[in-house]
């Protein structure tokens, strides 16, 4: 690990398991973490957790934040609908390192149910040590933000 980040998490009952093994090993590399919840397996609106990650982001409390579901594609339509968060959804490691080398991904959305608990660290690892590229990405991201 490079450095250190503060970091939002998020999740639904079928997140929260991936969750809670993303923060204990965040933790233990030395990041700050909060955690927004869900706080059990019990079913909820996953609404009611990735908002406030998100927004949490966008308003520059953390650096980075991490979303997780069943697929993760709600998880990123909801952190996406706040203004300055670019959420991505990766199920493997060569797109999380595109969603922060391309398009300065400041908040990653993972599935509990599409990958294996080994892959989901592996590409948080991947997603946290990636820098973005600028150049002629700079300009996209501008017309995104616009």
């Amino acid at each position: 690990m490079s450095r250190s980040f503060s970091i939002a998490l998020g999740s639904d009952h079928a997140g929260y398991t991936y969750k809670e093994l993303i923060k204990a090993m965040l933790l233990a590399e030395g990041h700050t973490v909060r955690d927004f919840g869900t706080y059990s397996e019990a079913s909820c609106d996953y609404p009611d957790f990735i908002r406030p990650v998100a927004e949490a982001v966008a308003r520059g409390a953390f650096e980075r934040g991490i979303v997780l579901g069943g697929s993760g594609n709600g998880e990123a339509i909801v952190a996406n609908r706040v203004r300055g968060v670019r959420c991505g959804l990766c199920w493997n490691e060569q797109l999380a390192i595109w969603n922060r080398s391309h398009n300065d991904g400041n908040v990653l959305s993972i599935g509990q149910r599409t990958i294996s608990d080994v892959e989901a660290l592996a590409i948080v690892r991947t997603w946290l040590a990636t820098e973005f590229e600028g150049g002629r990405h700079i300009a996209r991201i501008d017309k995104i933000d616009a």
